[in-house]
């Protein structure tokens, strides 16, 4: 948003948060981010207001305009489309905001500034800050660490439709839970073919087999980087036997010092997310929004090792490993063969025509913003001579 009102030279109020979802969050953008350091860092790109002028607030009678943009939209929908609406609305309101400028195909110098505001405008509170900083020093004085984001979650698993390891009674609570709520469109779902495709997270028993197989041992620290895992511990049991030291932010702090934040579950993911970003090494167990952030931002830090894991390759090796064709020594040969160009490495965003959603997302490999001050090719270790061949 900060990127397009630059690209229309229009005045940007600061974000407000949506407060319906499945989280109930009733934290406001200010609860989360340091808004004076948001505006005034952007100052020579962007007017950015706090709030509304009386004349143009709902409480006094103005209407603006409601609308989505069209999603993955490229500078002329907005320059053609957007902009003439500003002439009559004077005010619009985007009630939808994820993922409306498209992966690519975007001006050099815009992409750039959603690097900027992504990497520095956008910052947490002092207080999350803080406590976040206190949790990575407590993990850092016990050795390396993993962080390792397993989403395992009750509204991940409604809304994925993936049972894989639940009981029949929490397969139907899932379910239950997915009907009753309206924006998640799609009710019916088998999870056997969903996991098939490798569209579900992996399961805590997988992720243990997966995690060993890679070659982690049961001295390996891992800091769990979630919310309440859907089963509590009956589903982390395997994952314990095999890696004894595991953490979540609740055994290493005071319940004093999270209590600010219960009910607050943005805050409480920004503080995993700073644990995130700060450990050795960062496993995703599933592909979503944070685990693209926090991929696109260790490779803003250097490429800090973030192991993207193979799901649909990982399933097939997984049923064949569980059900006896595949011997230990093999799946854990195939597992690593998989993954040998996966550990965050530079690498050129992919590219699908017309299917940004399947494409690499921006925020996951910003790579305009990741050599601004050598070679694109020479970071790729592509040299000179192949530049034409790979962008073509």
């Amino acid at each position: 948003m900060v990127t397009i009102a630059r690209l229309l030279n229009l005045t940007l109020v600061v974000p407000e948060l949506d407060k319906t979802s499945f989280w109930a969050d009733p934290s406001n953008f200010e609860d989360i981010f340091d808004v004076r350091h948001f505006i005034d860092s952007l100052r020579d790109e962007v007017r950015i207001v706090r709030r509304l002028p009386k004349r143009y607030q709902q409480k006094y009678g103005y209407q603006p305009l409601r609308m989505p943009p069209v999603s993955w939209s490229n500078e002329k929908y907005y320059l053609e489309q957007i902009l003439p609406l500003f002439g009559k609305h004077k005010v619009v309101h985007f009630n939808k905001t994820d993922a409306r400028l498209a992966n690519n195909g975007i001006s050099l110098d815009l992409q750039r500034l959603r690097c900027r505001v992504n990497f520095q405008a956008l910052k947490f509170t002092p207080q999350i800050e803080a406590l976040g900083n206190k949790l990575v020093r407590l993990l850092q004085e016990q050795g390396p660490f993993m962080a390792l984001h397993l989403r395992y979650e009750m509204d991940m698993l409604a809304f994925s439709g993936c049972t894989q390891g639940c009981t029949a009674e929490e397969a139907e609570e899932l379910k239950r839970m997915r009907y009753a709520f309206p924006w998640w469109r799609e009710k019916e779902i088998v999870s056997e073919e969903r996991r098939s495709l490798g569209l579900c997270p992996l399961t805590p028993e997988e992720t243990s087999l997966v995690l060993q197989a890679l070659g982690f041992d049961k001295d390996t620290q891992i800091y769990i980087a979630s919310g309440e895992i859907y089963g509590s511990e009956r589903r982390l049991a395997a994952l314990r036997a095999a890696f004894p030291r595991i953490v979540k932010k609740e055994m290493l702090l005071d319940p004093k010092e999270l209590q600010q934040f219960h009910n607050h579950s943005s805050q409480m993911a920004a503080l995993d997310f700073i644990v995130s970003i700060a450990s050795n090494t960062f496993i995703p167990t599933y592909d979503g929004n944070m685990a693209k952030l926090v991929e696109g931002h260790r490779r803003y830090l250097g490429f800090k090792r973030t192991i993207l894991l193979d799901r649909p390759r990982l399933v097939v090796l997984l049923d064949l490993h569980q059900n006896g064709t595949l011997s230990w020594n093999d799946f854990e040969v195939a597992v690593r063969l998989a993954h040998e160009k996966k550990m965050g490495q530079p690498s050129h965003r992919r590219v699908i025509v017309d299917k940004p959603k399947e494409e690499d997302y921006f925020y996951a490999n910003p790579l305009e913003c990741l050599c601004e001050q050598r070679d694109c090719n020479d970071l790729l270790g592509l040299g000179k001579k192949n530049s034409s061949e790979v962008s073509s």
